[in-house]
């Protein structure tokens, strides 16, 4: 049987594998926000800076890509996973179902928001997440390169996010 990894943030443009074939997918139930903070890779504990997760909330879908992982690198593709995403136990492991363009449904291994972990802010008002996008950096980078990446692979994909535009039009203006 075939693993496939979902991806929504900075897995659509560095999935950290080379994945056997990607397509486009959708995920029901769950929406794609600045839910979390980050206070390793795009933040510190002094400065937490936000990065997406996708946070459970019935008849949203979120849109994203499918990974294959190539037959026989399925045990070294969850360890990398797992040791990216785990690494603060914000974000719990699931295999859920994701549906491709012409309707197959696969089951997926996806990272979501665990939102009784103290990282969880969902429910920031926009203008809060921009303030803190701008200014945060982290382990891997300024906080707002993560939301800048994200969006402009999300447009390359066709994929519409009105919330993740008006965060990098105001970040931009932020800092302009």
């Amino acid at each position: 049987m075939t693993m496939w990894v979902f991806g929504y943030g900075s897995l659509l443009w560095n999935p950290g594998f080379t994945p056997a074939e990607t397509k486009l997918a959708s995920l029901p139930d769950y929406h794609r926000s600045f839910c979390m903070r980050s206070i390793h890779h795009r933040g510190t504990e002094e400065h937490p800076g936000l990065v997406l997760a996708l946070d459970e909330l019935a008849e949203a879908s979120c849109a994203g890509l499918a990974f294959s992982v190539r037959a026989g690198e399925e045990d070294t593709v969850l360890a990398y996973l797992r040791e990216r995403e785990l690494v603060s136990s914000a974000y719990l492991e699931k295999i859920l179902g994701v549906r491709f363009a012409d309707g197959t449904e696969v089951e997926a291994v996806t990272y979501v928001i665990d939102p009784h972990h103290v990282q969880y802010c969902g429910g920031l008002a926009l203008e809060e997440q921009a303030q803190i996008i701008s200014t945060a950096v982290g382990g891997r980078g300024p906080n707002t390169e993560y939301l800048f990446n994200t969006a402009s692979h999300l447009h390359e994909l066709g994929i519409q996010d009105a919330e993740l535009d008006w965060l990098a039009d105001r970040v931009k203006a932020l800092i302009a």
